[in-house]
This record gives C-alpha cells, sequence and structure tokens, in this order.
C-alpha cells in the first residue's frame, strides 16, 4: 500500500510527537496513510536510580570539621530517570516509532495518549 496523496483538508484530531492523527488517517513525516486497521504499541524503558548528589558531598566535607550537623548533608537525594517511552503505529505499508524523554508523568501521558490513538483507530472508516 502507498501513501495516500495529500487533498482534503482533516482536521488533526491527536498529534503524538511527529505522528498526527485525522479521523480516517495517519500523517507521518514521510506520507499519509489510512487509520482504518492501524496497531499501536507502547513500550516503557524507563530506569529511576536514586542517589546522593555530588553537593551535598561537596557540603558534608565542608561543613563536618565546623560542627557534625554537616552530615545532614548526606540525607539528600537525587532521583534520575534514564531510558525513554516508545510509541509505535503500525498499519499496512508503514511502520513509524516515536521516542520521548523519561520522566516522573511520561508514561501515564504515553498510555492515555496511546489510548485515545486506540479509540480514533477503532472508529476509523475501512479504506475503500
Amino acid at each position: 500500500m502507498y501513501p495516500i496523496p495529500p487533498g482534503g483538508a482533516e482536521p488533526v484530531l491527536l498529534q503524538i510527537g511527529d505522528i498526527s492523527l485525522t479521523s480516517a488517517h495517519v500523517l507521518l513525516p514521510y506520507g499519509r496513510y489510512p487509520l482504518h486497521g492501524a496497531t499501536w504499541i507502547i513500550q516503557d524503558s524507563t530506569q529511576v536510580t536514586e542517589g546522593i548528589p555530588t553537593v551535598a558531598i561537596v557540603l558534608t566535607i565542608i561543613f563536618v570539621w565546623f560542627c557534625l550537623l554537616g552530615l545532614l548533608f548526606l540525607l539528600m537525594k537525587e532521583r534520575r530517570y534514564l531510558g525513554f517511552v516508545t510509541i509505535s503505529v503500525t498499519g499496512p505499508g508503514f511502520h513509524h516509532t516515536a521516542q520521548f524523554p523519561p520522566g516522573p508523568q511520561t508514561s501515564a501521558w504515553a498510555a492515555h495518549a496511546v489510548a485515545q490513538a486506540r479509540g480514533i483507530t477503532a472508529m476509523a472508516p475501512p479504506v475503500p
């Protein structure tokens, strides 16, 4: 299946990164494809690490000589998010993936966006 040539102005109902959805088409950077029969996949590769930041160690070394309260700086914690969240759409004649940086709410946002995309896809008319 080849991309549908541009024509007509359908309103964009949902945009996920560089993927746009209308009521009948998926708009990708390299073409316009029918939405009917598209499959949506979400993959969360986020890793959360927690550690003591460098600033806390430096402040502890400086202030431990003045008073033992400097050891309280070691209680500081820093949370780091590593990896990415991937949303993929596959259909007849196309496959596209969009990646998003990790964060405390990225997974929930991505799951909600994919649920909306699946709902729009379920209502898409079949290709004539």
